[in-house]
């Protein structure tokens, strides 16, 4: 390969490399807790467009893991807590529940997942395109009834319940408390990527929750409002929330077009090529917390080493000679 090509494909790594590049915030916006004393008088109404997806428990205003939009940063006047190695900020509002309680959808809409999601153990995402709004409940059970994706439901219909402390998220190594993850965000989940802090099932976040679209659930449900035209998606930059997405795809792009001209042109340097850009994208996803094992990293060194294989002991006459 040419040296002009080579720094074009490193060139156009690095700028996809930057677009991703964000700026964190020390702190975000607080939120004042809202009271759901009267999720039941909500919830038997149905002249109201959302209902609270647990029924009323005197636990209700527990606070559990963190509040809406708080860091998990140890405050001051807390003696014994533990460290976290990264500043994260909560997007939703955990309620804790025992194993096996109900779980309702909030308002109309249609299931766009339903299905396993590591931490979350079951996860369930619902569109409702009648206020703009997609609602997410997470820690569901794997082992119990749940509803599938595609399906449409109505306020208050049953959709899953929570899962036991080892299938929710958790192990029998690391039990999880039961709770639900409960989050509600303007769009549809079709609007957001599956990677990144922009990602449509996010939990824990580096970026203030507020700026992505989340919202305060308990806040949407005791103002039973709905903006004209629904609920008004944050307006950013495409590569700003598509990003990592097109960040992935560039890489793999690049990796099968490598073998596809190394394949055809016998130039053996090509080899090297995808497992080098697989190597650097796992070192730089993994230092900025994106993905959290070292799989992209293996396949990376793992195809380097065929390369370098390929490179050393089999001539290009033997690659002709086998064409």
């Amino acid at each position: 390969m040419s040296s002009p090509r080579l720094y074009i494909i490193l060139g156009t790594l690095a700028l996809l490399l930057a677009a991703c590049s964000t700026q964190y915030p020390e702190t975000c916006p607080s939120s004042t807790p809202v009271g759901l004393m009267d999720a039941d008088e909500i919830a038997s109404d149905a002249s109201l467009p959302f209902r609270f997806p647990l029924e009323q428990s005197p636990i209700d205003e527990t606070l559990y893991y963190g509040w809406f939009g708080v860091s998990n940063q140890c405050t001051p006047d807390i003696v014994d807590c533990y460290e976290y190695p990264e500043r994260l900020f909560q997007a939703a509002e955990d309620y804790k529940r025992p194993a096996g309680t109900p779980v309702y959808a909030m308002a109309d809409g249609t299931i766009s997942f339903s299905g396993p999601a590591g931490g979350y153990g079951w996860l369930i995402l619902i569109d409702h395109p009648q206020a703009n709004l997609y609602s997410l409940y997470g820690h569901l059970s794997p082992s119990r009834w749940r509803l599938k994706v595609g399906t449409d439901v109505e306020r208050g219909d049953l959709i899953a319940y929570l899962g036991d402390s080892d299938e929710n998220g958790g192990s029998k190594e690391q039990p999880l408390d039961t709770h639900l993850h409960f989050g509600i965000r303007s769009g549809q989940t079709a609007d957001y990527p599956a990677k990144g802090e922009w990602r449509y099932m996010a939990g824990w976040i580096k970026l203030c929750p507020q700026d992505l679209g989340w919202l305060q659930p308990s806040l949407v449900i005791t103002s039973q409002k709905i903006p004209d035209g629904g609920y008004p998606q944050p307006k950013v930059g495409f590569f700003t929330r598509w990003g990592l997405d097109i960040l992935f795809a560039s890489l793999f792009m690049i990796g099968g077009l490598q073998f596809i001209v190394s394949n055809r042109k016998k130039t053996r340097f090509l080899l090297l090529i995808p497992g080098f850009i697989a190597i650097v994208a796992g070192i730089v996803l993994q230092n900025r917390g994106l993905v959290r094992s070292n799989l992209l990293l293996v396949i990376g060194i793992l195809i380097l080493a065929i390369g370098i294989y390929y490179y050393i002991r089999r001539p290009i006459t033997k690659l002709h000679d086998q064409s």
